[in-house]
């Protein structure tokens, strides 16, 4: 017997199905599942995908549903929202967002729905801490994609900095999904060379890592300036995820996960590694951070707390 592997994606804007066009050529799902509040939007886009079946390496059922298509559902991924606009951050959009997130959670939940939860919805670290909360879920079936694609794209670029293929970087963003985010340098490594040791054996500049982080943090911005959205990057992103999950993997990725004082701060959902599998987030990958890159993950802890003691928590009450 074929395992179920079954997926419910609720929001079918540019993001939601850039991963699900992800999913349909990676194959691995067998039933997909899309909910939208404009319910016909969600057909049109049911209808497109499966018309590419006969090219894709594996069946998979695709429908328009309703929440209680999440019942038997493996993983509930949401997207849905309002988009971040040119000049707004992420924070920006926190509550308008929340009302939103707080009532899909309620639906998914009433559906008997007991499976993981993938949130992708921006500000996402605020927003997987809505769904944590109204859930009720444990917090290891409450993920974040956290800094999955702020990861994918420093990787991208030092590999095309050293000119070395960027599967073989490996390092991390950490922190929020945003301007207070991070790389803890120390524990960046190209193969299984410190990747501060490559440079200084090929004479590099030290500070060219403070313009490929800046180069991280505001592509975004940039990509929204130029073509008003970014899908293509974070859809990759969720389907790595959401395999690592399914596969019983324990890949690590950093994920915006529940933090309770492993780096000094607790309650709230921050990106950090994490190890992924079929139960959701397995454990924290807990690194040891240099001083000043503590400094900067409690500045970013703070800016989260703050918002969610004044902009989320009245909205959840």
């Amino acid at each position: 017997m074929v395992e179920r592997r079954k997926i419910v994606l609720v929001g079918t804007g540019f993001v939601g199905m850039s991963m699900a066009y992800s999913l349909l050529n990676q194959g691995g799902v067998n039933e997909l599942v899309l909910i939208d509040v404009v319910k016909e939007k969600a057909e049109g886009e049911a209808m497109d995908l499966s018309h590419g079946m006969p090219f894709a390496p594996s069946k998979m059922d695709i429908k328009a549903g309703d929440y209680l298509d999440c019942k038997d559902a493996n993983i509930v991924v949401i997207t849905a929202g309002l988009n971040q606009k040119p000049g707004q951050t992420r924070l920006e959009l926190a509550k308008e967002n929340a009302k939103i997130m707080k009532d899909i959670t309620k639906q998914v939940v009433d559906s008997g729905f007991n499976g993981t939860f993938v949130i992708a919805s921006n500000p996402v670290d605020l927003m997987t801490y809505v769904v944590y909360k109204v859930s009720g879920f444990p917090k290891e079936k409450v993920i974040g994609s956290g800094t999955v694609l702020d990861t994918a794209r420093l990787r991208f670029l030092i590999g095309e900095y050293l000119q070395v293929a960027s599967k073989n970087v490996h390092a991390y963003i950490m922190g929020e999904h945003g301007d207070s985010s991070f790389v803890p340098w120390e524990h960046a490594y190209v193969g299984c060379k410190k990747l501060t040791d490559v440079m200084k054996e090929q004479g590099k500049d030290l500070k060219d890592l403070d313009k490929i982080y800046e180069d991280v943090q505001q592509a975004a911005y940039e990509i929204i300036n130029k073509k008003k959205a970014t899908y293509y990057g974070i859809g990759i992103a969720l389907t790595r995820l959401i395999k690592a999950i399914l596969g019983d993997e324990n890949a690590i990725m950093p994920v915006s996960m529940y933090q309770n004082g492993e780096y000094g701060h607790s309650g709230m959902f921050i990106g950090v590694p994490a190890i992924i599998n079929r139960n959701g987030i397995k454990e924290m990958v807990k690194l040891n951070l240099e001083p000043e890159v503590q400094e900067k993950f409690d500045y970013s802890c703070n800016l989260l707390s703050k918002m969610i003691e004044e902009e989320i928590n009245p909205i959840l009450e």
